[in-house]
């Protein structure tokens, strides 16, 4: 028998005998083959704030602005284990609107909260969470939290405070929170989502498009703290080529005027699908 034939044969067997003294090796072997067949649900919490169910079966929750977002759902307004059991936890930057419940469903789930490092430094150094419920990561740095699921940090063009209530004096501090973040979740079954957190108009949204491949970017159209309708649809339209678009964040503050008509119009012409979706409603990709 040739020397190769020998070399693969000894790997074979060396792999099943594995697989078959090893139970752990069996469980994130098995669900690769199944997480390929099952659909990825997009549900809109309101502003940035999604509940995404992997083809795995996984939650992730992003931007939990819940108990104080003026358009959350019921029953996610008043009641955090409404979410499920909640896998992984990602925050954009430290804004009210996006740390929102955060730490508490981190506390809830005993799960890490996942985020910019200068933002989630302060959650401890305060004693807002403990060390062991979060992870730091930064720009172009990413997380494999989940067997098949991966997370990289991007750029986004926004600024980021976290304002924190001081239990000892009862008044309000603002703490300096590093930079805002963008992420690109990778999903089990290849499934690429753009969350762009908030942002503005930046060129290397043409290189995180081409570089990272996203079948689905959810994008900020409210205007005054991100892009507006006609900003985003020029970011659409020029540098950013997806299958799908969710438009998000506008409507749940009187400054974030734009709507969803307003970006459908000028993304007229486009090969990217414009999604229709309102806060509480689900879609599957």
């Amino acid at each position: 028998m040739k020397l190769s034939r020998l070399l693969k044969l000894h790997s074979a067997v060396a792999l099943a005998t594995l697989l078959l003294t090893n139970p752990t090796a069996q469980a994130q072997t098995a669900p690769a083959a199944t997480a390929a067949t099952g659909k990825t649900e997009m549900l809109w919490l309101g502003q940035a704030s999604w509940r995404i169910k992997t083809p795995g079966g996984k939650v992730i929750v992003i931007d939990p602005w819940l108990s104080g977002g003026p358009k959350t759902p019921a029953p996610y307004k008043t009641d955090l284990s409404a979410l499920g059991k909640v896998d992984l936890l990602l925050v954009t930057h430290a804004h009210v609107d996006h740390i929102g419940d955060a730490p508490a469903i981190a506390k809830l789930n005993n799960t890490k909260l996942y985020g910019p490092a200068d933002m989630v430094t302060p959650l401890v150094t305060l004693g807002v969470l403990p060390n062991e419920l979060t992870h730091r990561f930064n720009k172009t740095g990413h997380v494999l939290p989940l067997p098949g699921i991966k997370v990289t940090a991007v750029k986004a063009e926004h600024s980021n405070l976290y304002v924190w209530k001081n239990p000892a004096t009862e008044k309000l501090e603002s703490h300096p929170a590093g930079e805002a973040m963008g992420y690109i979740i990778q999903l089990e079954n290849g499934f690429k989502i753009w969350h762009m957190g908030d942002t503005g108009l930046f060129g290397d949204m043409q290189f995180i498009s081409e570089h990272y491949k996203p079948d689905l970017v959810l994008i900020p159209i409210g205007g005054n703290f991100t892009m507006d309708p006609a900003d985003a649809a020029f970011a659409m339209r020029t540098w950013v080529k997806s299958k799908s678009v969710i438009a998000m964040h506008y409507g749940s503050n009187p400054l974030t005027k734009g709507t969803y008509a307003e970006f459908a119009e000028a993304m007229k012409g486009s090969s990217t699908r414009v999604v229709p979706i309102t806060e509480g409603q689900m879609v599957e990709f």
